[in-house]
């Protein structure tokens, strides 16, 4: 497969020269940030903001914490699979209850050992784990998804199938900086929106003299 002389590091410049800036995670506190992670699970952006504009007077853990079950999913329904992902959030609830819904307390702990906690709470998979660490609790991992998984395959960079393989292939090839991994995932999110969608528009990307993927597709 022919591959973009690209490497990791130069995309990333790249996207932000473009792009600049992202100042993600767009929310107004930590918890805001958890709750989004759970909610943007399978659905788009747009559905997880109608979605917390309804949950926005109770985003506070104790209120959800205490609410039932039936009212939160019908507060968070435009995010889809609204019954699945209220037990969900209850789930991580319930977990973060035993650390006294303490942000301070998550943030001193250990990130592999807070990683494999959150992993522990049913329904909090590996891109939801890292985007919490990350965003909500200052953590340098970085966030694999499948925004980054289709750009690099375009690229024509080998894709492992296993999330942490694909990640520690990130986290190698750059210095282990917060801010960096922060942008650089928003980034790639924000320019998959744009071009690099399902159905490419590689004739508005400007990385498309650098990637392999239009030439394939003509032939």
């Amino acid at each position: 497969m022919q591959q973009s002389d690209l490497n990791i590091k130069a995309v990333y410049e790249k996207l932000y020269q473009y792009y600049g800036p992202q100042n993600w995670w767009p929310a107004d506190t930590a918890f805001e940030v958890m709750i989004g992670a759970i909610l943007t699970q399978n659905t788009a952006w747009e559905n997880v903001e109608k979605a917390l504009n309804g949950l926005r007077p109770f985003l506070k853990p104790e209120l959800i914490f205490e609410m039932n079950a039936e009212k939160l999913s019908q507060l968070i329904k435009p995010s889809g699979f609204f019954n699945i992902k209220a037990k969900r959030i209850k789930n991580f609830l319930n977990w973060f209850h035993q650390k006294d819904f303490s942000l301070t307390r998550l943030k001193r702990m250990d990130m592999a050992a807070l990683r494999h906690e959150l992993l522990a709470v049913n329904g909090i998979g590996k891109e939801t784990a890292d985007s919490i660490l990350l965003y909500a609790l200052d953590k340098p991992i970085f966030v694999i998804d499948a925004y980054t998984r289709r750009l690099f395959k375009r690229l024509g960079r080998t894709v492992p199938d296993e999330y942490d393989d694909f990640r520690q292939i990130f986290e190698q090839n750059l210095d282990k900086d917060l801010q960096l991994f922060n942008e650089y995932h928003a980034l790639i999110v924000i320019h998959s929106k744009q071009c690099c969608r399902k159905k490419p528009r590689c004739d508005q990307c400007f990385l498309n003299r650098e990637c392999p993927y239009p030439s394939r597709q003509e032939a």
